[in-house]
């Protein structure tokens, strides 16, 4: 899409703060104004705006497409939540290698901690198995797991939906949520399969691009929650 305005800014409007090109506010997909509860993230999407050449890049803007996730995400909520907390219900974090040896202990430290402060900070005692059979998971700790994400409001649901996607564990997403692992960490705790893998057979260039792509994904949506 060719740009199609000259300036950028951001405008507080009632109780939100919205991103306008040429003195007109940003509409989201779903037809929504582009309107933020803190100034924060509305600059940090305003900035994209104005970082954009004669040809619009929106794979490239991604607290861009955060924002609108969130805005017509809202009357979702509902459907968002059960979505990601499918991911609580077969975490990766609870399945756990057998063999060989340095791989368990790969995933032991990668994983221990964050399974214990969803079980301190949210009371989801979740339950590790060795294999990968399906296990049900305690249905109070997917209640627990249902109440940490009902109290978030849109703009810190979008952020924390995108990244357990990325990660494929809500629990790495709670942990990266709640300052307890960066985005570099959570990456690396989500791909310690891969990563062993890839010390014994080497990596594939496409793959790594995918992985790269999904890595820079993720550190937006942890600096997006960082800005709310």
């Amino acid at each position: 899409m060719k740009r199609f305005y000259k300036s950028v800014s951001v405008r507080q409007q009632g109780g939100h703060f919205a991103v306008m090109l040429d003195g007109r506010p940003v509409k989201t997909p779903g037809g929504e104004i582009m309107a933020l509860r803190t100034p924060a993230p509305a600059e940090a999407v305003a900035a994209e705006w104005a970082r954009q050449g004669t040809e619009i890049d929106l794979d490239a803007m991604r607290f861009t497409r955060l924002a609108y996730a969130a805005i017509d995400g809202a009357p979702r909520t509902a459907e968002i939540v059960t979505d990601v907390l499918k991911f609580g219900r077969s975490d990766l974090t609870c399945y756990r290698a057998d063999a060989p040896p340095e791989l368990v202990a790969r995933q032991a430290q990668a994983w221990d901690v964050p399974l214990l402060w969803v079980r301190t900070r949210y009371g989801a005692a979740l339950r590790a198995v060795t294999g990968m059979t399906f296990v049900e998971q305690p249905p109070e700790a997917i209640v627990a797991l249902e109440q940490a994400l009902v109290r978030r409001d849109v703009f810190a649901l979008a952020p924390l939906h995108a990244a357990t996607a990325i990660l494929g564990s809500l629990v790495l997403a709670l942990n990266l949520a709640d300052g307890r692992l960066d985005a570099a960490s959570a990456f690396a705790a989500a791909h310690v399969d891969e990563a062993f893998q890839a010390e014994k057979w080497g990596t594939d260039p496409e793959a790594k691009k995918r992985l790269d792509r999904l890595a820079a994904d993720l550190a937006s949506a942890e600096q997006f929650l960082r800005l709310l």
